[in-house]
């Protein structure tokens, strides 16, 4: 019994940690999307810098 509540916490915890790198995935590309529109859409006057930092 022990060892089939072994595995069944094992695929939990696997199931969990997929589930949380596949949502830090879409968070990371959401963040380069909205880098790269900073970039290219950056002000023409003064700093080249579009963010304050």
């Amino acid at each position: 019994m022990v060892p089939l509540l072994l595995v069944l916490l094992l695929a939990l915890i696997l199931f969990g940690a997929g589930f949380a790198l596949e949502a830090l995935w879409w968070i990371a590309v959401i963040v380069l999307v909205f880098w790269l529109i900073g970039f290219i859409a950056r002000p023409k006057g003064g700093s080249a810098r579009w963010y304050r930092w």
